[in-house]
């Protein structure tokens, strides 16, 4: 018998205005739903608080309608900030699956002060950069507090259909002395597949999303200064002319399912500027996360396993272009664009080499899937990249089988196929590819790789376990994607055994255990570790986990370094709506990467901490510290630190004055960058602020502290705004 909730929404005739506290008469003739099951801590328990829900829908729009009880109403975790940012509050949301497939979802969430959260679920995965426009408004009330969204069905992929059956989930977070997360319908941690467990909403009829038009113009200036002489404090700086650009986007949807966008000029600045990591000891290039729009957007459909494209190796486009369609059974993607200042990923063994050049280049990235069952899927990726001399191509097939409830079998396999630059003044190092006769040197080599790595894994409530293997050969390259180590051939295995006391004191724990064993492609032992791992969540929201590596031996430029053992341990604490803390420690031995590598003794810190004074204003502090030196003599091989304050007022939920400082050791750098930006929704900004750099010099000059002088600085103005028809 189906036991699957069931909700059929009220139909309307007219759109209205959403209001927080539910006044339009149509609420009061829509169905009721309730949250009435709790996940976290405990999947077998009711839920704490009472939450009803209310369902309409019109021709164009559906209304979502949140009641929530609280006993304690002033215990309430809400404050206005930018949206995305509302995680440790309370707050209620919902999952949409249109195509009831069980392989992507819309999460939609909202606080009790009505700040927006959205992202996309992609099984038991989450893409929270993923925007949506669409509205929502909530307050507090004596009794708990109330939400409303109203999401517009040109918003969403839907199938085309002249009844609509979707699958959805409401939900709700209430952070108390454990974070509990409620449920519309009974899910259990012994299903691995989340969506599948979801309820259902319908016999929605007559809803429309066809022809729809997006409009994204932007306009900006911008005026930078550097110093006159690099290396000369007292230079003084050369003061550029005042610039300025304009450009744009075009999305056109002509159904539901299918989207067309293209960008002419795009302004790709980064205003949510990258977090600095420590590189002191690291021989492969870093990998930063995607936080332009328009690769943002749509970005689950292009995305594998493996990182075979990684939309930042398009660095500066002149235009790029976009094609997506989605049904229920299958999803194709295509991306274009001509790009400028094109970097290079060569990778290598036992390190990477970042190259960053003036070329220009024409990327396309084809992605294919075809899904069946619940979480089961076979898909293709298909990259390009061409410059004057030089090309790369990469194809692959990847796949997830859901066997069971709790067994999955997953892989991808790949080949490449990679023309070099000939152009050794660019790159010139001369690595050798494994045992090749190809190496590093952009000297206009062509060659061949390959890529497999599987997966066979087990996903329950009490034990999982995983066994992997991956081999990726020496001159496997993908210069659309972030592959940084090739050379090697991987076993790896892993096994968790979880427990839920449920007590005040101790809500859950977990003890893991995995290994791996490495060898390059010659059959050479490479590396060895056993890792272990005791995670326990206490009272107060409160995480502490230690880790121990009881073996970790490694080869590194021929090499065997042995007995690297080390400790890591983990707190994390939520305690008070103003306060929370997270920080983490690791010592032991490890190696110090250089040409003539060594043994060394050390550890590293890294510590954050966010404090709320007030609903409006919000200080975030983070502090990395890593230090190394010579197990022999206690010579120093490398110390230092970054050290990072964000501090954002919020006027209103609209309007935002933030300041980032940063400074970084290594670099002897202190970075700063304020800002002011009004977002009407995700997509109209207003931006004003500047970045400025300074840097640490020997010899002295005029202005600046300490030694500290001013080498960049860059004023910025822009504003976009979203036109939808």
């Amino acid at each position: 018998m189906d036991t699957t909730m069931q909700v059929r929404p009220l139909q309307i005739e007219n759109d209205f205005n959403i209001t927080a506290g539910l006044e339009n008469q149509a609420w009061d003739k829509a169905p009721s739903v309730f949250i009435e099951h709790q996940v976290q801590p405990n999947d077998n328990a009711p839920a704490p608080v009472e939450t009803e829900v209310k369902v309409l829908y019109s021709q164009h729009n559906l209304y979502i309608g949140f009641i929530c009880k609280d006993p304690n109403p002033r215990g309430i975790r809400a404050n206005i900030t930018d949206r995305d940012n509302s995680f440790q509050d309370d707050f209620i949301g919902v999952f949409i699956d249109p195509f009831n497939n069980n392989q992507q979802a819309y999460e939609l969430f909202v606080n009790p002060l009505g700040i927006q959260m959205d992202g996309m679920r992609t099984g038991n995965s989450e893409d929270m950069n993923f925007d949506m426009l669409w509205s929502s408004e909530a307050h507090i009330t004596d009794f708990g507090y109330t939400a409303v969204m109203k999401i517009p069905f040109k918003s969403l992929n839907f199938p085309k259909r002249e009844v609509q059956d979707w699958s959805v989930q409401f939900l709700r977070n209430y952070p108390r002395s454990n974070r509990y997360q409620l449920t519309w319908s009974d899910v259990k941690l012994s299903n691995s597949c989340l969506l599948c467990q979801n309820g259902l909403l319908t016999g929605m009829e007559g809803i429309e999303n066809s022809n729809t038009v997006e409009l994204l113009p932007y306009g900006m200036s911008y005026q930078s200064s550097e110093l006159n002489t690099p290396d000369d404090p007292s230079s003084g700086l050369d003061h550029g002319p005042l610039e300025g650009r304009i450009g744009g986007s075009v999305m056109y949807s002509p159904t539901s399912t299918t989207s067309l966008n293209a960008v002419l000029n795009p302004d790709f600045s980064q205003v949510e500027t990258d977090a600095a990591q420590i590189g002191a000891n690291e021989t492969f290039a870093l990998y930063y996360p995607e936080k332009r729009p328009f690769f943002m957007k749509g970005s689950d459909l292009f995305s594998t396993s493996e990182d075979l494209f990684y939309s930042r190796m398009i660095n500066h486009p002149i235009a790029a272009g976009k094609v997506t369609h989605q049904s229920s059974s299958y999803s194709v993607a295509f991306l274009t664009a001509y790009d400028r200042d094109t970097p290079f990923i060569v990778p290598g063994r036992y390190g990477s080499s970042l190259i960053r050049s003036e070329k220009d280049s024409y990327s396309n990235v084809l992605r294919g899937k075809y899904s069946f069952g619940s979480e089961s899927y076979v898909g293709g990726l298909l990259t390009t990249r061409n410059q004057q001399d030089g090309e790369n191509y990469v194809g692959s097939i990847d796949w997830n089988f859901r066997l069971t409830d709790q067994y999955y079998f997953s892989g991808q396999a790949a080949y490449s196929d990679t023309k070099e630059l000939s152009d050794t003044t660019l790159f010139d190092e001369t690595r050798n590819f494994g045992q090749s006769s190809h190496d590093a040197a952009f000297n206009g080599e062509q060659f061949g790789g390959s890529l497999i790595s599987t997966e066979f894994s087990r996903e329950a409530k009490y034990y999982d376990f995983s066994l992997e293997y991956s081999a990726y050969s020496p001159t496997f390259q993908t210069q659309a994607g972030f592959i940084n180590q090739t050379d090697r051939r991987e076993f790896e295995a892993s096994q968790s055994l979880s427990y839920y006391p449920n007590t005040r004191l101790l809500s859950q724990g977990r003890l893991s255990v995995s290994g791996t064993w490495r060898y390059d492609f010659d059959g050479q032992f490479q590396e060895r570790y056993i890792f272990t791992r005791l995670s326990n969540s206490f009272g107060g929201q409160t995480n502490l986990a230690i880790s121990f590596l009881p073996l970790n031996d490694e080869r590194f430029r021929g090499r065997l370094f042995t007995k690297m053992n080390r400790v890591m341990i983990n707190a994390r604490t939520n305690p008070l709506d103003a306060l929370s803390f997270q920080g983490h420690v690791g010592f032991g031995k490890d190696i110090y990467r250089s040409r003539n590598p060594e043994m060394g003794k050390g550890y590293n810190i890294s510590a954050s901490s966010t404090i709320k004074p007030t609903s409006r204003l919000e200080l975030n502090l983070s502090y990395d510290y890593s230090t190394l030196s010579s197990y022999d003599d206690d010579q120093s091989f490398y110390s230092g630190d970054i050290f990072r304050m964000t501090g954002r007022y919020n006027f209103t939920e609209k309007l935002f004055a933030r300041l980032i400082t940063q400074y970084n050791s290594f670099d002897e750098q202190i970075q700063v960058y304020p800002l002011v930006y009004y977002k009407a929704n995700p997509f109209t900004k207003f931006y004003i602020g500047m970045t400025d750099y300074m840097n640490h010099f020997d010899q002295p000059g005029p202005n600046g502290f300490n030694g500290y002088k001013e080498t960049d600085r860059q004023f910025f103005v822009k504003f976009q705004y979203l036109i939808r028809s």
